[in-house]
């Protein structure tokens, strides 16, 4: 029990270079924040503390992130970047009306590059060729749109 006294840092240094490289093996970020606790403990018994304050710093700093750091790195890590993939990326953009369109007649609008199948999404509109439209929704081959006011001079 002396030599723990004596060298209860390098006991700390110790566990929290296993729970380190356990935690590379578990990937749960559990073990990660206990290895914290650890190295808590590490620098209270480096300044000399008695065992008991080390060993109630290690778990009151262990308890602390696994309730407060955990959560939010762990929902951090899981959340990953909004992916528009096919034409789900398309709603939302400008196109440019080619062929007239009615609430009556499909027309036709250029959007990414690409000549689009489009109806109003408020069938009692006319849109005109030329005009700017926004993408709102798509339906199979065929985009949904409304115009966008233009300031002209």
């Amino acid at each position: 029990m002396d030599w723990l006294r004596d060298h209860s840092w390098e006991a700390w240094l110790a566990l929290a270079i296993a729970l380190g490289i356990a935690e590379m093996f578990s990937l749960d970020l559990i073990l990660a924040m206990l290895a914290v606790g650890a190295i808590a403990g590490l620098i209270t018994g480096a300044l000399g503390a008695p065992l008991i304050l080390q060993f109630l710093v290690a778990a009151g700093v262990s308890v602390a992130t696994l309730a407060f750091v955990r959560p939010a790195v762990v929902k951090r890590l899981h959340s990953g970047p909004e992916l528009n993939l096919g034409h789900g990326k398309l709603v939302g953009q400008q196109g440019i009306v080619t062929e007239r369109i009615t609430g009556l007649e499909v027309g036709r609008i250029k959007i990414g590059g690409e000549i689009w199948s489009a109806a109003p999404y408020d069938e009692t509109l006319v849109i005109s060729p030329g005009e700017t439209v926004e993408v709102l929704s798509i339906k199979g081959a065929t985009a949904y749109v409304h115009p966008i006011p233009s300031i002209e001079s």
